[in-house]
């Protein structure tokens, strides 16, 4: 549900703009939208998770990303659809992290990482499903219909109601205490940098390749909807595979080689699909997924091994309000920067300044350094 968010639309935000009378620079804002709220909201989320516990938050997540996404397909003016996915955008706040903290509740260790690996799987074997649906459905029926949708989300919410154990004894510590304490946690060095580096992977995720792609796809190559869904799904395939085996990456190789390395693969990945022709670009978007599967179980694990009990619902979702900050502002930034330059050349700038980034994490010496036993 948490991917439905964004990925549904990507394919077709040339066919939404185009209908509303606005220019293809504003798909950074039609997909910052659905985010924006989460900056904020994913924090409090936590914050209220940890006092009254997860399932009674995340059920009226999942209704009010379900009602508001639902009610997007109505909208007569991209305005008022923009302000209909900042609504829905306050659900999908909690989505991701809670089903984090609720794995890190209940497994440790190597198992934790193991799950994380299989909810990251999940999550990117959906990211290959939804765009292809979506720019089917827009072929077929047209852009509104991929808003009907979000509505599984009510089926979701009901389920988790009725069958999700989540027993939780409420906190009666001050609220200024908590928040206090998980600002100290948040300040650690690796936490810092995990949440740093998780905002960034989310920046050129939802900005370079889930923006960038389907307009440089559409202008450089003229694809439609269907054929752009099926290219934005190829990385889904590697990450997926890559995100189940990452217990047999974490027994082999640190944490700071496996981020690291991943940050070169989408630095290297991107140059690659700037310069090159539409299938190289295919097969760059396919390594480009084994960043993805890499990196991301790898951090959040790292994040959720170093939470408290007491402090893990905040502490993840400070770690989401990062993605939802990169996850807002990548799409902004590739919208301007697709007014400037041409995408191509947004591709090589973007790969160019995360390969710096890359090298200036491994000089920095802050990831852990061994590998995982246990």
């Amino acid at each position: 549900m948490a991917l439905l968010n964004n990925s549904v639309l990507m394919s077709s935000t040339p066919e939404i703009l185009g209908d509303l009378g606005h220019p293809v620079e504003r798909a950074g804002m039609l997909i910052a939208a659905g985010t924006l709220a989460g900056i904020v909201a994913a924090p409090a989320i936590g914050f209220l998770a940890d006092r009254y516990g997860r399932k009674r938050i995340l059920v009226p997540c999942l209704v009010v990303f379900g009602t508001f996404g639902c009610l997007g397909g109505f909208s007569p003016t991209f305005e008022v659809l923009l302000a209909v996915r900042i609504l829905q955008g306050l659900g999908s706040a909690g989505l991701i992290n809670l089903v984090t903290v609720l794995i890190s509740d209940h497994w440790t260790g190597l198992d934790r990482a193991r799950l994380l690996g299989q909810n990251s799987a999940v999550i990117t074997g959906f990211l290959a499903v939804f765009p292809f649906m979506g720019g089917a459905t827009t072929d077929l029926f047209g852009w509104r219909w991929n808003f009907a949708y979000y509505g599984i989300s009510l089926l979701v919410g009901a389920a988790v109601a009725r069958s999700l154990h989540d027993p939780w004894t409420p906190r009666r510590d001050p609220v200024r205490r908590q928040a206090r304490d998980a600002l100290v946690e948040a300040r650690v060095p690796l936490t810092a940098t995990c949440i740093a580096l998780g905002t960034l992977i989310f920046f050129v995720m939802f900005g370079v390749f889930l923006t960038l792609v389907p307009i440089h796809l559409a202008e450089e190559f003229g694809l439609g909807p269907t054929a752009r869904g099926i290219v934005a799904a190829v990385p889904a395939v590697t990450s997926t595979i890559t995100s189940l085996a990452v217990i047999w990456f974490r027994r082999r190789f640190s944490v700071a080689t496996m981020v690291v390395g991943g940050l070169a693969v989408f630095g290297a990945s991107f140059v690659a699909m700037g310069l090159g022709s539409l299938w190289l670009l295919v097969v760059a978007a396919g390594i480009y997924g084994l960043a993805e599967g890499m990196t991301m179980p790898t951090i959040t694990d790292q994040v959720a091994e170093r939470a408290p009990d007491h402090l893990r619902g905040v502490l993840m979702a400070l770690w989401v309000g990062g993605l939802r900050v990169g996850q807002t502002t990548g799409p902004l930034a590739v919208g301007v920067a697709m007014g400037w330059w041409s995408t191509a050349t947004v591709f090589v700038v973007a790969g160019g300044a995360v390969a710096v980034i890359a090298v200036l994490l491994a000089a920095s010496r802050v990831l852990p350094s061994a590998p995982s036993s246990a």
